[in-house]
């Protein structure tokens, strides 16, 4: 677990990699793990490459999770999201994939990633996917939320 002091992205010069970097999520110390509330974030500005044109797709992700015992470092976040730019996925792999590495990363309580992507050919995508940890309130709130998504 890293101390605020020992954070590499906060506070430093910016430093973009060119291709898909999990390595640059950070995390801290939760200072209320016994509390249940709701962390959100926004990246309006997302963009990722399509598999097979490598041309670009543009997306709001959205993430909000319960945390535990460690947080994601915002910095760090938006650096590793950043770090997709140049990453060619489909779109349900990238909303996949960033859920899968902040559970590895913070093994929160409840997550959930969405990706509002553009139009592209006429149609939109919508990828949502969530994780409560098994056993607890949190995988019955997992199972519901996914239930009645977009209800």
């Amino acid at each position: 677990m890293e101390r605020k002091d020992e954070l590499k992205a906060l506070g430093r010069k910016t430093e973009y990699k060119d291709d898909y970097a999990p390595q640059v999520l950070e995390a801290f110390e939760n200072r209320h793990p016994g509390n249940d509330y709701w962390v959100r974030f926004n990246c309006p500005e997302f963009t990722s490459l399509c598999p097979i044109t490598g041309q670009p797709d543009f997306a709001e992700i959205r993430i909000s999770y319960i945390p535990d015992r460690l947080m994601v470092e915002s910095k760090s976040l938006k650096l590793y999201l950043f770090s997709f730019r140049n990453h060619g996925d489909f779109h349900e792999d990238c909303v996949n994939t960033i859920m899968k590495d902040l559970i590895k990363l913070m093994d929160p309580k409840y997550i959930e990633v969405t990706g509002y992507f553009t139009p592209r050919g006429g149609i939109s995508i919508y990828p949502y996917c969530n994780y409560g940890r098994p056993g607890t309130k949190y995988e019955e709130l997992a199972v519901w939320r996914l239930n009645n998504y977009d209800r």
